[in-house]
């Protein structure tokens, strides 16, 4: 169950997501008295990141994670966990909880075990997930054609992460698995610009999930998927 809302600009849509992320974690805290959320990295979640790291929030009961990393070291600029170490972890959400995905391991793939272990730190279901979307259709690190997309998907895997080699881009991954993505309590597709509208519209149109993943997270029954897209 997919839902879009349109925004005339990305800083009217960061004010709104950043409104309905707090409002979600301050629920949870309310009700639970601590929050989780697992956040995705690339370009488009900076402005997010930032706006969002200065709310008032008692930071101290949030947990944060990734919703994938590339299996690089966190000092490394392609590093999420960079990411979001220089943009969120700051102001007042540098009392938050970071749980970070990459471990010493080699490989993700070897890696995927241990990583596993280490979120149990981190509350699930998660109480907010925010997702991206690449220009071929991945989402999270599910990418299209890859060798481990099946399990990936798989609803009945028992998996939180697995390893990932992208066909369409560099570097090995680890990334979250579909049932924990889908068992979020609220989820947020990010979305800037008119080529990730048609990557969207496309991906709306055809069924197969081995060539566009998102398809996977837009066209299911078992969660509500919200979606903001501004043009620029």
């Amino acid at each position: 169950m997919f839902t879009l809302n349109k925004y005339a600009n990305s800083q009217v849509l960061n004010e709104e997501l950043t409104a309905r992320i707090v409002n979600d974690l301050k629920q949870a805290i309310e009700k639970k008295g601590h929050a989780s959320i697992a956040v995705s990295g690339g370009k488009t979640p900076i402005p997010l990141f930032t706006l969002l790291s200065q709310q008032d929030l008692e930071w101290n009961r949030v947990y944060i994670t990734l919703v994938d990393d590339r299996w690089v070291d966190d000092t490394d600029d392609a590093s999420n966990e960079k990411l979001v170490m220089t943009y969120l972890l700051q102001n007042k959400a540098k009392f938050a909880n970071f749980v970070g995905l990459k471990n010493s391991c080699d490989n993700p793939f070897d890696g995927a075990e241990v990583t596993e272990q280490i979120l149990d730190k981190v509350p699930m279901p998660f109480d907010v997930l925010i997702l991206g979307m690449g220009e071929d259709g991945h989402t999270a690190s599910l990418f299209p054609g890859a060798d481990n997309l099946k399990l990936g998907l798989d609803m009945h895997s028992n998996r939180k992460v697995i390893g990932m080699t992208p066909l369409t881009a560099p570097l090995d991954r680890i990334t979250l698995t579909l049932p924990i993505i889908l068992g979020s309590k609220n989820i947020y597709l990010h979305l800037i610009g008119e080529s990730k509208i048609k990557v969207l519209e496309q991906a709306e149109k055809g069924t197969d999930v081995n060539q566009m993943p998102i398809r996977a997270v837009l066209q299911q029954d078992k969660a509500n998927v919200v979606g903001f897209w501004a043009p620029r």
